[in-house]
């Protein structure tokens, strides 16, 4: 059982199955004689670990023959780029939804390349974040594509629907969720994710793209930034990084070992639960900004009233073995990053710290 508790936003921890698997690997993979570091990316040796994590992903995420499945470097952060370059040939214009830091970047990339349209923001009533029922969006029929961010580490806002946008195809930057909950893969032209948070370590990214969307990119696009390029070569058109397609291969097979996306969403939902309950229990002394249908399942975000005590009680935290909860550098307080990798003990272990503290305080 680990005895410390990273709640890192990422990356974040990894079960404790999963990293004694790759310990157990790392000298001699499958009586290789060679580390999984070692080993060629084009030798038939890695093919089959790239075959099964791609195997293993379609079948948790249920995703047809028709969608693309890349896994990339360079982060989600490269996603801002590559999806404007490779969808607003020919239209020029796209809907954005801002609703926090990771939006705001995507918006600013985008805006290189095209007409950017932010179609809805970030709202507040009674100081609770909240965002817009879509009814109240400005979406334009003729965008390229509509881009929104499910869930904000940051902020801690994650949307509990889809947006329906027709015959716009639905672009989602899934990297703090993507495998926390069952998603219809059919909603959606373009899925993509680091893989850090819930599905790996850092150093690889997930793209699932439908076939449809996979056409010519802007004018003077870098080959590595066009989607044909990856479709082409099975994303190995160059060097992919190895080790981390490795890991992420482990936790999807961790994943189907736990029963499935629908069995570690029920695990997510009663993490998330415990730690709200102990928030709303106690109003005076935690507060959360975020409406409740809009508080985010993987980052429970909230402050102390007296804000003059949040170092002390990160500071008792780490000594019982509860890291990395301070807020985001942008916005301060305490937050509790639960990602798939979290054990439900290691959210018990917080929320009884976190009554405890209250109650010393008193």
């Amino acid at each position: 059982m680990r005895k410390v508790y990273n709640f890192n936003a990422g990356p974040a921890m990894l079960p404790e199955e999963v990293l004694k698997q790759a310990q157990a690997e790392m000298l001699d993979w499958h009586g290789t004689g060679m580390s999984i570091m070692e080993l060629g990316h084009r030798g038939h040796e890695f093919k089959e670990v790239a075959e099964q994590a791609e195997a293993d992903l379609r079948e948790l995420m249920a995703i047809p023959m028709h969608y693309h499945v890349f896994f990339l470097a360079g982060g989600a952060s490269t996603q801002f780029a590559m999806v404007p370059l490779n969808l607003l040939n020919g239209k020029g214009t796209a809907d954005y939804i801002e609703t926090g830091v990771w939006s705001k970047k995507a918006v600013t990339e985008a805006q290189r390349y095209g007409n950017i349209n932010i179609a809805a923001k970030t709202a507040h009533r009674n100081h609770l974040a909240y965002v817009p029922p879509q009814e109240e969006w400005s979406l334009n029929k003729e965008a390229a594509y509509v881009h929104y961010t499910p869930n904000e580490t940051i902020d801690g806002i994650e949307f509990h629907w889809v947006p329906r946008t027709g015959d716009v195809p639905l672009v989602a930057d899934m990297t703090s969720n993507i495998l926390s909950r069952p998603i219809d893969i059919n909603d959606y032209g373009i899925v993509y994710a680091g893989a850090q948070k819930n599905v790996g370590q850092a150093g690889i990214t997930i793209v699932i793209v439908r076939e449809d969307l996979i056409q010519e990119p802007l004018p003077r696009t870098p080959t590595l930034y066009a989607y044909k390029t990856h479709a082409e070569h099975h994303s190995f058109y160059n060097t992919p990084p190895t080790y981390s397609w490795y890991i992420t291969g482990l936790m999807l097979a961790w994943l189907k070992r736990q029963g499935g996306v629908e069995a570690i969403y029920k695990i997510n939902r009663r993490k998330a639960d415990t730690l709200y309950n102990v928030i709303d229990t106690h109003k005076d002394f935690y507060i959360c900004r975020v409406e409740p249908s809009y508080r985010s399942m993987q980052n429970v975000m909230f402050y102390l009233h007296d804000e003059k005590l949040t170092p002390r009680f990160l500071e008792e935290a780490a000594k019982r073995n509860l890291l990395n909860l301070a807020g985001h550098r942008v916005s301060g307080g305490v937050r509790a990053s639960i990602y798939n990798g979290m054990p439900e003990e290691g959210v018990n272990l917080l929320a009884d710290f976190m009554q405890d503290f209250v109650k010393r305080q008193g």
